[in-house]
């Protein structure tokens, strides 16, 4: 393969790095593609968004990893939505553009991730100029998904038209279409033909890592016989219902159902108050676990009977990363996200049951009905498991992938 062929992977807020909680895709993506002989510079920034601190740059250094980490500047802030963080993702974007301007002619094609909208557009716009090949890879709908939480009409279209004007800037500049769903993937295609290549990638999960840690940690979690343990794993935040989950533990409770068990893996900015929420109407039956290391977390998602995908009404997100580890556990699963191309999917593949969101009644009812059929739950556990196999498997999915990169790198 003579010279090897270098490419730039634009990650700066998504980038989770080796020992990071977090989503590790673009790492992955990092390693991937340097194992099939490319040089691979993934740049993020000096600051972690999930810990809302600045990164430990000289451990991350002293790794062996396969690709090079680019650390971009970047003030930093303290909550989730603040004026801080608005500054904060400004310098980030102007410090990334200027890094890319000034390094260019290096790289023989440039990644990029869409949200921020502003940084994607801008660096297509420099690939473009340069005459670099440019994937952009789709990992959020904005502003569609900000018009979830804040919709004033004509004032919310009037606010978000810069959101607009850049997805499609980027969309027009693209030479190659990443999405971690169908929906995200076609979003490119809104206003330009299928003109370049396009792939739906997962974000997924490494099966091998997985399956690692439910061996491990498995014995760590003791659960007796008589127990029903339902499971949430993620972000405690605006889009995840978690209250909804609390009030229908409530109501078994209420039921004399105390072999049913709602445990909370995770943290984000609503978890105090929803941990109060659950003392104040006395629901000792929901446990908060706090964030759990992936791999014990690998194994008390195993340990449990079911797991809830539990979205409040109009989330706008799609097929979310936690899927590729729910899958994974082999269990059956509640889904309360709208996601039209998510539910088909439940019903297609038969591993859970859809329900309306924020409806604790048809909640309550899932669960029990879950409950009084152990074989259903069996079928759909290993229908879940399939999936997770056939189409979650980081390995075959970041394929595409390369195969794109080879593609638009000859």
């Amino acid at each position: 393969m003579g010279m090897k062929k270098k490419i730039a992977i634009i990650a700066p807020g998504y980038a989770w790095l080796p020992g990071e909680a977090g989503t590790s895709r673009f790492s992955y993506m990092a390693g991937f593609l340097a194992e099939h002989g490319y040089k691979v510079d993934l740049i993020g920034s000096t600051f972690q968004h999930f810990k809302k601190a600045p990164r430990d740059i000289e451990r991350l250094e002293a790794m062996q990893l396969p690709y090079k980490l680019v650390f971009i500047e970047e003030p930093g802030y303290r909550k989730n939505i603040d004026i801080r963080r608005i500054y904060s993702n400004y310098i980030l974007a102007r410090n990334t553009l200027q890094f890319l301007e000034r390094h260019i002619s290096e790289y023989d094609l440039v990644y990029c991730v869409i949200p921020p909208n502003v940084l994607s557009a801008k660096a297509g716009k420099i690939c473009h100029k340069y005459r670099v090949p440019f994937i952009v890879d789709i990992e959020d709908l904005w502003p569609e998904a900000m018009k979830m939480v804040f919709k004033v009409p004509f004032v919310s279209n009037a606010l978000f038209y810069p959101y607009w004007r850049d997805a499609e800037k980027t969309y027009r500049y693209a030479n190659g279409v990443v999405g971690t769903s169908d929906e995200y993937t076609m979003r490119a295609f809104k206003k330009r033909k299928k003109d370049i290549p396009y792939a739906t990638v997962y974000v997924g999960t490494e099966l091998d890592v997985f399956d690692e840690g439910v061996c491990k940690y498995s014995s760590e979690f003791e659960k007796s016989n008589d127990e029903f343990w339902v499971t949430y794993a993620g972000s405690i935040g605006a889009s995840y219902d978690i209250r909804t989950l609390i009030d229908a533990a409530k109501m078994l409770l209420c039921q004399g159902r105390l072999d049913i068990k709602i445990y909370i893996l995770g943290t984000g900015p609503l978890k105090e108050e929803l941990e109060q929420y659950a003392k104040d109407i006395n629901c000792e039956n929901v446990i908060f676990m706090g964030y759990v290391e992936y791999q014990k977390m690998a194994a008390f998602l195993s340990k449990s009977d079911v797991l809830i995908n539990s979205y409040v009404k109009n989330a706008p997100q799609s097929i979310v990363t936690k899927i590729g580890d729910y899958l994974a556990a082999g269990k059956p699963m509640i889904n309360t996200l709208a996601s039209s191309e998510f539910m088909e999917k439940v019903e297609r593949e038969r591993f859970g049951i859809n329900i309306e969101a924020e409806n604790q009644k048809q909640l309550v009812m899932a669960i029990l009905k879950l409950l009084e059929d152990p074989e259903d739950c069996v079928r759909m556990g290993r229908n879940a498991r399939n999936v997770a196999e056939m189409q979650f498997d980081r390995k075959a999915g970041y394929r595409k992938v390369l195969d794109m990169v080879e593609k638009l790198t000859e």
